[in-house]
Parts: structure tokens; C-alpha cells; sequence
């Protein structure tokens, strides 16, 4: 591959990595052609976008970048595909359910909302991240419940008050 070539992946690899806010390294390697190709169908169904790319090209795309990716560099062995996602929990629900039946892909490194993770142990924490618009929902739950109970207490007193107006009444 010509240096012209190359320049031309870690620039693209540069541009893809300012435009995802998340991303996931793994390792695929010994994955068969059905394998790999069943987990590039649920990738592009889950609106991940997965690349297989060569160690030194994306380690200087992230020096490129403008970002400190320090803590990632040692992960940076052997077969490297990163995993670009907009849902920071996405890529890790994908491998823990692609998991259940391959022993592939194993994670080494994740980018997750301005946070390093790296090691396959962190994969259960990656998979807890809520989304930003889970996190949006919970806040909404938790507005409405106060404001739901303002509301049963006021309709339930005001059936109160109507009967004890028409007991009243009754009466004369």
C-alpha cells in the first residue's frame, strides 16, 4: 500500500471517528465467513458501522483526531474491528447477545461518553450505559409521578366534598 493510500484511510478513519461519539475495538479474528457475515447483517440493523482495519492506521487516525485515546493504544494487537455506534450501549448489547452462540467478538477497548474502558471485563458495565434518550424517559417518569398523585388527591377529594354537599342537602 503507497503512502498516498494510506494518509487517504487515516484520513477517513479521523473523519469517522469526529463524527461517532462512541466506539468499540474487538477482536473478530477466527471468525468464519457466516459468522462474520451474520454479525455485519445485525451491525447494519442496529445502525453500527463496522470496519476492519489495521492497527497502525487507526492508531494514528486517533492521534489525528485531537483526542487523548492513550489508555487505548496498548489494546492495539493482533485483528482490530471497531465497532461506531450514536447509542453508547448499542455495540455491547450486540456482542453480549452475538456472544450467546460465538466466542467472537471479544472487546478490548471502548470510547463511551468521553470515557475509556478498556478490557473485556468492563462489557457488562458498557451494557448498563443508558441512552440518552432512556435517560430523558426515566427523568420524564419521575416528573410525572408527583404530578400524578397532585392530581388522583384532587379528583379524590373533590368526589369527597360532592358527597358530603349531597348528603347535606339530603338532610333538610
Amino acid at each position: 500500500m503507497r503512502r498516498e493510500e494510506k494518509n487517504a484511510i487515516i484520513d477517513s478513519l479521523a473523519e469517522i471517528l469526529k463524527k461517532y461519539n462512541h466506539f468499540y475495538l474487538t477482536d473478530t479474528a477466527q471468525l468464519n465467513a457466516a459468522d462474520t457475515s451474520d454479525l455485519r447483517r445485525k451491525c447494519f440493523e442496529s445502525d453500527i458501522k463496522l470496519i476492519v482495519v489495521k492497527n497502525t492506521l487507526l492508531k494514528r487516525a486517533l492521534e489525528q483526531s485531537g483526542l487523548n485515546f492513550e489508555e487505548l493504544y496498548p489494546v492495539l494487537k493482533g485483528t482490530t474491528s471497531i465497532m461506531f455506534a450514536n447509542a453508547g450501549n448499542g455495540p455491547a448489547r450486540l456482542i453480549k447477545e452475538f456472544r450467546r452462540k460465538h466466542d467472537k467478538p471479544v472487546l478490548k477497548g471502548a470510547y463511551v461518553q468521553e470515557s475509556i474502558y478498556v478490557g473485556e471485563n468492563m462489557l457488562d458495565a458498557l451494557v448498563s450505559i443508558k441512552t440518552k434518550q432512556e435517560l430523558i424517559g426515566d427523568i420524564i417518569l419521575l416528573l410525572q409521578s408527583p404530578a400524578k398523585n397532585v392530581v388522583s388527591a384532587l379528583q379524590s377529594g373533590g368526589t369527597k366534598i360532592h358527597g358530603v354537599l349531597v348528603t347535606l342537602s339530603k338532610k333538610e
